[in-house]
């Protein structure tokens, strides 16, 4: 499978939730690449069904908090943390990570560049956010013409 590939940008680390290389490597869904803007439960739930079926699936976080789901447990020991966060482990299974300030320019070129290589942006902001941030589907289909974009 190809793998995506960022350039010119230094010290971007991929994070993997699960072992995606193992799991469902020739799944139904094996050749497509898939970015997830989305936080909580529908849109990190739609993307780990498509994960499951052996989609490549990178979830984008903003920094700070991150996803919305991080907060809710069940937690080991009851004891809150936002890496522990059971809710967030199962629906981020068999996906990888990546922070982006999408307000920086850095964040936005590191974003632009896995739209290159993405089938599927997955997204469920409010209505009016992309566009805000200059990534609706008109802006990005200049970028990647082939994108679907799923909202």
């Amino acid at each position: 499978m190809e793998k995506w590939l960022i350039v010119d940008v230094p010290f971007v680390a991929v994070l993997t939730y699960g072992d995606f290389e193992a799991w469902m490597k020739d799944g139904a869904l094996s050749d497509l690449k898939i970015l997830e803007y989305a936080q909580f439960i529908s849109g990190p739930y739609c993307a780990k069904l498509m994960a499951d079926l052996g989609a490549e699936v990178i979830k984008i976080e903003e920094p700070g908090l991150g996803d919305r789901a991080r907060r809710y447990g069940p937690f080991p020991q009851d004891i809150p943390h936002p890496e522990k966060s059971g809710l967030f482990i199962y629906i981020n299974s068999n996906k990888r990570g990546i922070t982006l300030d999408l307000h920086a320019a850095t964040g936005m070129k590191i974003f632009k560049e896995l739209v290159k290589a993405a089938d599927i942006l997955l997204e469920d902001n409010p209505p009016g956010v992309m566009r805000k941030l200059g990534l609706d589907y008109e802006t990005l289909k200049e970028v990647n013409p082939r994108l679907i974009m799923a909202s």
